[in-house]
């Protein structure tokens, strides 16, 4: 009997072990405030127009930290915080679009890919770009969070 709560106990320390909780931002990340976006993208004017084909992205301003970076990936659409984030947000952070990757106007040079929001060219970046969930309804576009 004895045996018995002792595995029973050695099972519980290890399930607790196991599941401790894990931390799923990077506390090194936390450059970007958290804002409210509800942006509508109508696709049918003109600044918006080339969102209709694959792998062009356009620049919203106004949005999140510094702005929205939203492109076209072909299987659907992506929304960017325009704001680089692994620095202290000032002028030259916000990024500009150049093809299919975003880059800082800094310095520092950072690029990331418009795609997976992942840093490009320095791997020992540790924050991705902040996404925003996108939803599609006919030619119009909903940002939101």
């Amino acid at each position: 009997m004895k045996f018995f709560r002792l595995s029973q106990l050695l099972v519980f320390v290890l399930l607790a072990i196991g599941c401790k909780k894990k931390d799923v931002l990077n506390p090194n990340c936390n450059y970007l405030l958290n804002i409210g976006v509800n942006e509508v993208v109508n696709m049918n004017l003109p600044q918006y127009s080339a969102l209709l084909f694959t792998s062009n992205a356009v620049f919203v301003p106004s949005a999140a930290n510094s702005g929205l970076i939203v492109i076209n990936a072909g299987i659907g659409y992506l929304a960017w915080d325009a704001a680089d984030p692994n620095h202290i947000p000032n002028s030259c952070g916000t990024l500009t679009v150049d093809g299919v990757v975003g880059v800082c106007g800094c310095d520092d040079g950072n690029s990331y890919s418009l795609f997976t929001g992942q840093p490009m060219q320095n791997p020992s970046l540790s924050c991705a770009l902040k996404s925003y969930p996108v939803t599609q309804s006919g030619n119009t576009l909903y940002i939101s969070n």
